[in-house]
């Protein structure tokens, strides 16, 4: 079945209450009814209060226009949004254009929907407050029962509305009195709380003026330790090359000269001098070992040392080093080189390369007592990865780095060297655009990895 408006009849508002609006008396009446039908619905004190006061300031313009009005109370129980509906229509001809201009905007404010139509005879006010969502909207049963409870309930008095309203009144005049208290003591904690961060901004600024101050000193102070040492490096770069090249001349005439000592052809020496002569002939080569040494990394420090970049053969390069050092090896010790992977060609520079391999297979010979030292090579990610393994005594961890210092010397070990040739080794590797590192423990030997690029810097 349908309504006349085309709508099904479960969408149609149920009627709760109506009622007549006749003289300025019926206003108390009109609010009183309205808060009573709100409550009854299940409305809170508040929006009981908003459609009383809507309901009162409606009323009061239309009999301001002239004429008595009907008061209707709905129930929309049908659609998506139940609510409560309250139709106000004028008895008299009052068309919306008759009403005074924004009178309304505020009612508006108070509920949901204000809707102002003029039909054939009149114009009708329509308002709407959506049920709450904790009250349940009002069956047909409920409604017939709060029909019943509202019609046989009597309207009080309109001094009784007023002093209901006056209690409102008062009740809401005091929840301002208190958010007023309570603003005032939000603004007073805001206050105190701005004075404790503009204090604590103002002591930041300083501390962090005073640091900036502290942090520019000590960057004036690094830029001169930093320029000082600069000036001592390269003041040890000259005096090393200078000490070298002075010290070569005389270190390599005592070498000849005890060659010639010891010559068969010179006048006969007696065994002890024999011993004597081969002592001055082996310190004056270790001495120009040493010297040799001290040039070369006062080269290598001073940026003098250019690769000369060309293709490399490793396999030529392994081969003379496995001739040249096999001199070196004991019987207690093996040296073994293996020959590369094919192709075995790389862009670097063959002398500083060759340096840096004896270098290592040197050091491992001289500190290994038995075993064997291994020189292989494999190819890795863009270059490769030459090893040099012994058996020696292995450096523990926390000298890894310490023997690529200058000058150190592990302790305990049975010979020493002059502590210059792995730091030596390390500058050609990074020469050459590669790196030098050490793999070692006590007891279990030391490795050597030189890794180096396919092609050089100088490709």
């Amino acid at each position: 079945m349908s309504g006349p408006d085309g709508r099904s009849a479960e969408a149609d508002p149920t009627l709760i209450l109506s009622m007549t609006l006749r003289i300025e008396q019926d206003i108390f009446v009109v609010r009183q009814r309205g808060r009573e039908v709100a409550d009854a619905v299940g409305f809170e004190h508040q929006d009981q209060i908003r459609i009383a006061t809507a309901l009162s300031e409606v009323g009061r313009l239309l009999l301001s226009c002239g004429g008595p009005a009907d008061v209707a109370f709905f129930a929309q129980t049908g659609g998506l949004r139940p609510a409560l509906r309250i139709e106000v229509r004028p008895a008299a001809a009052v068309r919306v254009g008759d009403l005074p201009g924004g009178h309304l905007a505020a009612v508006g404010r108070l509920v949901d929907t204000l809707e102002m139509d003029d039909d054939e005879t009149a114009m009708v006010v329509r308002m709407s407050r959506r049920f709450p969502a904790t009250a349940p909207s009002p069956g047909p049963e409920r409604i017939a029962e709060l029909r019943a409870e509202l019609e046989a309930s009597l309207p009080g008095t309109p001094l009784d509305e007023l002093a209901v309203q006056n209690e409102q009144l008062l009740t809401a005049l005091e929840q301002v009195r208190t958010h007023r208290d309570h603003l005032a003591r939000l603004n007073e904690e805001l206050e105190e709380t701005n004075r404790g961060v503009m204090a604590l901004y103002g002591q930041l600024s300083e501390e962090l003026e005073e640091t900036n101050r502290g942090v520019v000193a000590l960057y004036a102070e690094l830029d001169e330790k930093s320029s000082q040492l600069r000036a001592a490096s390269e003041a040890k770069s000259r005096f090393l090359a200078n000490v070298s090249h002075e010290l070569r001349a005389p270190v390599t005439a005592i070498i000849g000269l005890g060659r010639l000592m010891a010559d068969p052809a010179s006048d006969p020496l007696t065994p002890e001098q024999t011993t004597h002569v081969e002592l001055i002939r082996s310190s004056a080569a270790d001495l120009l070992s040493l010297v040799n040494d001290l040039l070369d990394l006062a080269k290598a420090e001073s940026g003098r040392i250019e690769p000369n970049w060309s293709d490399v053969d490793l396999r030529m390069v392994f081969g003379q080093l496995r001739g040249t050092l096999r001199a070196l090896s004991t019987p207690d010790v093996r040296l073994e080189v293996e020959d590369p992977p094919a192709p075995s060609v790389i862009r670097s520079d063959e002398v500083l390369l060759t340096r840096v391999l004896r270098n290592l297979l040197h050091n491992g010979l001289k500190f290994t007592e038995s075993g064997e030292v291994r020189m292989r090579a494999e190819t890795v990610a863009g270059g490769w990865r030459v090893s040099v393994v012994d058996t020696g005594p292995g450096i523990p961890a926390e000298l890894h780095q310490r023997i690529f210092e200058e000058f150190y010397q592990v302790p305990g070990t049975a010979k020493a060297g002059t502590g210059l040739g792995l730091p030596y080794a390390r500058r050609l590797a990074g020469l050459l655009g590669g790196s030098l590192e050490l793999t070692s423990e006590p007891g279990r030997g030391s490795t050597f990895t030189l890794v180096l690029p396919v092609a050089g810097d100088g490709a």
